[in-house]
């Protein structure tokens, strides 16, 4: 009995020790997030793998997490460190500000986030605006080239568009405000399903990101937003304030992203995940290898 008990307390003695030195560990580990949709995803790796490899610090990848709303609860809390965002999301959506033009979007989402003691960091280089888009054949059938048009002619037609973007200020409210917009239907899904919906003529219209891949793959007319309602969505690093304090060479390696990304770009590696079947991961890092930050 005796053998047995010293037995016991070696092994519990044993697991103290190890989740003693997990939790040391931990403290040298960053959490990079993301939102649910591939464009983001592909962000989050380019993150990761940056940290990864310019740092001695440990990297956790959460991708997918949810829409903006679930991303920006994460960071604030420390579930995340730090996740891609857009300066448009921040201003128009999270603190429900007026936004303006690119750079005065980018400055006043950095004088918000100040005070809530989180940085966003150079743009990486791309605006992914939000934008409406229909099929060659609705669009000819219909005669749209802007949004007024759509507009005209919304009460025949079914919008198809992610769950947030049914309540987003910067979403369908905004449009029914600015252009009195208002769809026979409106039918929420995720943003990887609309496609494929208006491809299968279940949806007419659907909102799209200016960079989604799939845009050139089904060939879909992009409508103009005519009354420039939605605002600039600049593409960054959004990090909480104490990582940086504590590391702060994490700042210096996210802004060497700072306008290397371009639309094209973005649109392409969107398409080789979307379209392709590529690995967000592994696109991610060639890209970051053709563009010379990683070693092959």
């Amino acid at each position: 009995m005796k053998h047995w008990m010293r037995a016991l307390s070696a092994l519990v003695l044993l697991a103290w020790l190890t989740a003693c030195g997990s939790k040391s560990a931990g403290q040298d580990t960053l959490v990079v997030g993301s939102k649910n949709f591939t464009e983001n995803i592909v962000l989050a790796h380019m993150i990761a793998e940056l940290i990864e490899a310019k740092t001695d610090l440990n990297v956790e990848r959460k991708v997918n997490l949810g829409g903006s709303n679930v991303a920006w609860k994460a960071l604030r809390n420390n579930d995340i460190q730090l996740y891609p965002d857009y300066t448009g999301t921040i201003v128009a959506n999270y603190y429900q500000e007026k936004t303006g033009k690119s750079e005065e979007t980018l400055q006043k989402a950095r004088e918000l986030l100040k005070n809530d003691g989180l940085t966003f960091t150079e743009p990486y280089g791309f605006n992914n605006t939000y934008t409406l888009a229909v099929t060659k054949e609705t669009a000819q059938k219909y005669n749209l080239r802007t949004f007024s048009d759509l507009a005209k002619v919304a009460d025949q037609l079914v919008l198809g568009c992610e769950f947030e973007f049914m309540d987003r200020p910067d979403g369908y409210p905004g449009l029914q405000s600015v252009y009195g917009m208002k769809f026979k239907d409106v039918v929420g899904m995720d943003h990887g399903l609309k496609y494929r919906s208006i491809s299968e003529k279940k949806v007419d219209v659907i909102d799209a990101y200016a960079t989604d891949g799939q845009i050139r793959v089904f060939d879909l007319v992009i409508l103009e937003d005519d009354k420039s309602f939605f605002p600039p969505y600049d593409a960054g690093t959004l990090v909480r304030d104490d990582v940086i304090e504590r590391y702060p060479e994490i700042l210096t390696i996210l802004n060497e992203l700072g306008g290397r990304i371009s639309e094209t770009d973005m649109q392409t590696l969107n398409a080789k995940v979307d379209s392709e079947g590529l690995k967000a991961e592994d696109v991610a890092r060639q890209f970051l290898v053709d563009k010379g930050f990683l070693e092959n």
